[in-house]
């Protein structure tokens, strides 16, 4: 098998193709730009949705082959694997080929691709791209956070002692429509009240890297954000310094034999992340005695 960084390089020349596609359905200037949009399980998937998914698998599984990895994408999972049951191998990528398909259909700018490698269920390297920010974002593990446009490349770090805010002047990137009672009940009784709305969870952790940003909450409901919609953010955000757990502090897992990541998950930048945690149970309990 290649090393890391071979793989990461040819993960990088993926998103960038990705991103391509995507702007050229976004723009109009695909050849046949209708997105044909249809619905699954309430949330719309797009001709976009499907053909970088396809582009993604084939240059991926052209470049590493299927010997060695399992691929999981959002388009195509259920054809590849039933939720109750995990690969067999110790290394997938989850893929989600289209974050933010609504921000997508909407002209908000806020999509995103993300492509991750699993090992052991925990990401161990990352690509997000923003194709309307001209970014992309990549992580090893133990490595580091960077992020390139078209002409350059540098580190990101987000760093502990840059900061003095207090916890009241941090800032929440928050959904543009996945909201519900409870996460509302949370969201007006934490004690940083400023907001900023962003669709897609890509997005919403690049805010958060480019510090116009500090946190980020998802309260699963009925439904629960799914592993390729998390996997690759998490990783860009924890290699530049960031936090991303569940609210009692323990780490999140991936291919586990259940696409969902069910209850509450914290990103921040790492400022308060712990006492951030603490309130937010305290907040819950709350609601749950009402």
């Amino acid at each position: 098998m290649k090393d890391l960084q071979e793989i990461l390089a040819i993960a990088r020349a993926v998103g960038w193709g990705a991103a391509e596609i995507l702007q050229s359905y976004y723009h109009g200037t695909a050849k046949d730009s209708n997105l044909n949009i249809q619905y699954k399980q309430n949330e719309p998937v797009t001709i976009a949705d499907i053909t970088v998914s396809q582009y993604i698998l084939q240059k991926l599984q052209a470049a590493l082959g299927q010997e060695d990895f399992a691929y999981v994408s959002e388009e195509t999972y259920k054809s590849e694997l039933s939720e109750d049951t995990k690969t067999k191998t110790d290394w997938v990528w989850i893929i989600d080929p289209l974050d933010g398909t609504r921000g997508f259909i909407e002209k908000t700018g806020d999509y995103a691709v993300h492509i991750a490698l699993v090992k052991e269920h925990r990401p161990v390297l990352a690509v997000v791209a923003i194709p309307e920010a001209e970014k992309l974002y990549f992580a090893i593990k133990d490595s580091g956070t960077f992020v390139e446009t078209r002409n350059n490349s540098q580190t990101l770090q987000l760093s502990l002692n840059s900061t003095t805010k207090s916890l009241e002047d941090l800032k929440i990137v928050v959904s543009r429509s996945h909201r519900n009672q409870k996460l509302n009940y949370l969201l007006e009784n934490l004690p940083c009240q400023q907001q900023k709305s962003v669709g897609s969870v890509g997005c919403k952790i690049a805010t958060i890297l480019e510090q116009q940003a500090d946190l980020y909450i998802s309260l699963s409901g009925k439904s629960a954000p799914k592993d390729w919609d998390i996997a690759a953010p998490e990783l860009i955000l924890t290699e530049a310094g960031g936090q991303f757990t569940h609210f009692d502090g323990s780490p999140l897992q991936y291919n586990t034999g259940d696409i969902n990541q069910w209850g509450g998950l914290l990103a921040s930048n790492g400022h308060y992340h712990t006492e951030l945690c603490q309130k937010i149970a305290k907040i819950l309990v709350q609601f749950d005695e009402m």
